[in-house]
């Protein structure tokens, strides 16, 4: 099958727009590769203290005469989807000697909960927690003692910051290893509906509290496809998952049939053998487009939007969101997994999951077939899903989908295109998610109120004061005004609104969860408010309107006295809860279309110093 003209054209963009940043990124991982920190040239007494409690892979490692791999993890037992990884490291270091190689622990890495700390202060932590865990990965990496990496990461900020802190050891070959989705809990519908009779009093908050634990109960992933299955689905499309991988629950045989898996693979790829695949070169301008492709044809977290060019930027790629929307005109949407639709991750597993979907994207030549992926036999294999049969692990061609109400084919596609639009107009540039919103609700006209914290919308709906055609602009929630926390829980309350018939939508300079459902939400708009941006010029009772037909964004005023109006100032950044600490980040950050990341702003201001931008 030939390629998507459209996929080729923005896969030229975006080699074309890099590719003085790419060249200097491939430049530097082949230094690193020849000439950087590595076992052979470490000193004695480093080398000492580097395998001083190794057991007995002390001799192996002492030696160098065994591949040794970099385990860097972010195990906690507080997180459901991270609790698994505790037996990961001795179960890994395992499998590796099965295949002469030896492996340690290199680091780990802090893994806050969105779900824990939605509505709290310390979400205002939560995509500043990338930056951290980029650092942390690249702490545990600076050592020089391996020559492969296995990242143990699942949610939000955790797989984009294990991955960018990966990518500046690019020449090492490295494998995420997942841990799987918890089993189905209460249905997403039912869940839905006491949050919203919560929002409304209807219900007390005993009853609330029974319903959200009848959802979370048990070791592993949330089943919802928010931002953390989002990751799963990305890392599966970009090669560097095994096949089939992604949505398998924990703590079965499966499960640790494919770590074992990858922990041979991994060591079959390193730089001293015969099949040396560099992470480096494994995400390249193809496998960055492939993940946006599968963003869109799942209809994926919105927080993609943000992370994805933040990994691009790491590997030296630079994607916008342009880029984003040219392909969700081509993209058709395939899947209907909840907030999308009533089945969770879980149940797209059962009926043919990332196999299914890939082998069908890979037939209507929406998906560039020829990525370098961890995988032995290239991105064909990642048709097949893994299965236990004679207590031995094979994998079979998924073939198509078993369930056209939950996973379809691009030529009887949910949707004709991916859900995903960049929205522009006086009032900023921003993200759209079309997927989980009506269409007779793309276009809200409506007096704008205005909101600087999502607790205000709260107490106004309480108070009444929202009961009417509206659009909630929430600002000074970007990321260099506050962190940029997500604001999910406005969803409920602006549901009520849209469900008592009334015209509703949401404006922010903020976040959204990858949960976010049915409610029209421009969002990530900027210039943001704190750096006075046009929202910042808002005031209560202006004419605003939100239209995804024609991707704008606009407030119907006279053009000369909005540029007569002073930008409104934000409230103080807040202290405790540690959001003190972070103060340099919300300095240095750039803006979300470019990753929001203080780090990789500052990284290339570097390199504009040095000539190499």
């Amino acid at each position: 099958m030939n390629l998507n003209p459209v996929l080729t054209a923005v896969t030229d963009r975006i080699i074309a727009r890099s590719a003085r940043s790419r060249g200097h990124y491939l430049d530097l991982i082949a230094r690193e590769k020849d000439a950087g920190i590595s076992r052979p040239q470490l000193a004695c007494g480093n080398l000492a203290h580097a395998f001083a409690a190794a057991g007995e892979d002390k001799a192996a490692i002492r030696a160098r005469r065994a591949m040794n791999i970099g385990i860097v993890t972010s195990y906690n037992d507080m997180l459901s989807a991270h609790q698994p990884y505790g037996r990961y490291p001795e179960q890994i270091k395992l499998f590796a000697r099965e295949v002469g190689a030896t492996a340690q622990v290199a680091g780990a890495t802090p893994a806050m909960c969105d779900g824990v700390t939605q509505g709290q202060p310390g979400m205002e932590l939560s995509l500043f927690s990338r930056d951290v865990i980029a650092m942390s990965t690249a702490v545990a990496l600076s050592h020089g003692m391996y020559e492969g990496v296995a990242m143990l990461g699942i949610c939000d900020k955790i797989v984009p910051g294990l991955l960018m802190g990966a990518l500046r050891f690019g020449h090492l070959p490295a494998i995420l290893i997942p841990s799987g989705p918890m089993p189905s809990g209460i249905s997403n519908s039912e869940k839905q509906r006491v949050r919203q009779l919560y929002a409304e009093g209807k219900v007390d908050r005993e009853r609330l509290m029974d319903s959200e634990a009848a959802s979370y109960h048990a070791p592993g992933t949330c089943t919802f496809y928010g931002t953390a299955n989002t990751n799963q689905m990305l890392m599966e499309v970009m090669g560097l998952h095994l096949p089939g991988s992604s949505f398998v629950p924990p703590n079965t045989k499966l499960r640790q049939e494919l770590t074992r898996a990858a922990i041979h693979r991994l060591a079959q790829i390193g730089p001293n053998g015969n099949d040396y695949r560099p992470l480096g070169h494994c995400i390249d301008e193809r496998a960055i487009v492939n993940a946006a492709v599968g963003l869109l044809a799942t209809g994926g977290s919105t927080n993609l939007a943000i992370h994805i060019p933040a990994m691009a930027r790491a590997a030296g790629i630079i994607i916008d969101w342009e880029d984003l929307d040219r392909l969700s005109a081509v993209v058709p949407q395939l899947t209907r997994v909840y907030p999308n639709g009533s089945t969770d991750v879980n149940g797209f597993h059962q009926v043919g999951g990332m196999p299914s979907l890939i082998g069908s994207l890979l037939d209507a030549g929406l998906l560039h077939p020829d990525i370098l992926t961890v995988c032995e036999g290239g991105f064909a294999r990642y048709r097949d899903m893994p299965h236990m049969r004679d207590d031995q692990l094979v994998w079979e061609d998924a073939g198509p989908s078993r369930d056209d109400t939950v996973l379809r084919t691009p030529a009887a596609p949910f949707r004709k295109d991916g859900g995903m639009r960049l929205m522009q107009g006086n009032l900023g540039r921003g993200i759209y998610k079309t997927s989980a919103v009506a269409p007779e609700r793309w276009t809200i006209e409506a007096p704008a109120r205005i909101f600087e914290d999502q607790q205000a919308v709260i107490d106004a709906f309480k108070a009444g004061e929202l009961d009417r055609d509206v659009i909630v602009v929430v600002r000074f929630q970007g990321p260099a005004a506050n962190g940029m926390p997500e604001l999910h829980r406005l969803t409920p309350t602006l549901s009520v609104l849209q469900d008592r018939g009334h015209k509703v939508a949401l404006m922010t300079d903020g976040r959204m969860s990858g949960a976010s459902g049915k409610v029209p939400a421009a969002i990530h708009i900027g210039p943001e408010a704190h750096a006075g941006g046009p929202l910042s010029r808002l005031r209560d009772g202006d004419i605003v309107r939100v239209c995804a037909q024609t991707g704008r964004i606009d407030v119907l005023i006279d053009d000369a006295e909005w540029e007569k109006r002073t930008p409104a100032t934000g409230p103080k950044p807040g202290f405790g809860t540690g959001r003190e600490l972070f103060a340099l980040m919300r300095d240095g950050v750039d803006s979300p279309e470019r990753g929001a990341s203080a780090i990789l702003a500052a990284m290339d201001h570097m390199a504009e110093a040095e000539g190499l931008s």
